[in-house]
């Protein structure tokens, strides 16, 4: 268990792409980089359907919007450049995995999210929250292992992690608590499935990127520098 919850480096698999820039991977690497982001808006979808709080960086947004007196939409948008405006000094370069992470997102949470349930019992509601972490964690997992390059906030935890050397684990909760505090000072609301979320999410990305390397028989190798 202490091995899953301190992995540092992005596994490296069969049908990982050996070139991040390739926009015609193989089928294998196609499929795993769609189903681990389909998991991914699953997950996305429970936090929302739980009613228990939003995102850690829908908390941000807020905040943004209001202080920049905009839309939620645009204090979104305005969150994604400045994430990947941290990408320069990271050295961190997109992909088509980073395309692909908004489009089928954003497709499997409008899909998914008439059919789930949206409890009103506080323990129940943080039950589809701990589901949905699982989800994100594993969804991630599988979408980074292709190796076609991250979405905006995974950018920014591989960075940082590659940067600090620490456990992606920690990267993660750090930047996911530190994300909820500034949105919250900037006047952003929060609730008990937030910080479920933010303390959570690190973890269950380092237990997915630990299974997808277990599952797929291959040793746990560094993902090579951009």
């Amino acid at each position: 268990m202490l091995k899953a919850l301190s992995v540092k480096t992005v596994p490296r698999v069969a049908w990982s792409s050996p070139q991040q820039f390739s926009f015609k991977p193989r089928l294998p690497t196609l499929f795993w980089l769609c189903f681990g982001l389909t998991l991914f808006g699953l997950g996305e979808a429970c936090l929302i359907a739980a009613g228990a709080g939003v995102s850690p960086w829908t908390v941000l947004a807020q905040g943004i919007g209001l202080q920049l007196h905009l839309t939620i939409g645009w204090a979104t948008f305005v969150c994604s450049l400045l994430v990947l405006f941290l990408w320069v000094p990271l050295k961190q370069l997109p992909g088509l995995g980073t395309i692909l992470n908004a489009v089928i997102i954003s497709a499997a949470i409008g899909l998914s999210l008439p059919y789930l349930p949206n409890p009103n019992f506080l323990p129940l509601q943080l039950l589809e929250v701990v589901v949905g972490i699982l989800f994100v964690g594993l969804g991630s997992g599988l979408y980074l292992v292709a190796q076609l390059g991250p979405g905006p906030r995974d950018g920014l935890m591989t960075g940082l992690q590659r940067v600090s050397d620490l456990p992606i684990a920690w990267v993660r909760m750090a930047i996911e608590v530190s994300v909820v505090l500034l949105g919250w000072l900037l006047g952003g609301t929060f609730g008990a499935g937030t910080l479920l979320f933010a303390i959570g999410i690190g973890w269950s990305v380092s237990l997915g990127l630990y299974l997808v390397g277990r599952v797929f028989t291959q040793q746990i190798d560094a993902a090579p520098e951009n």
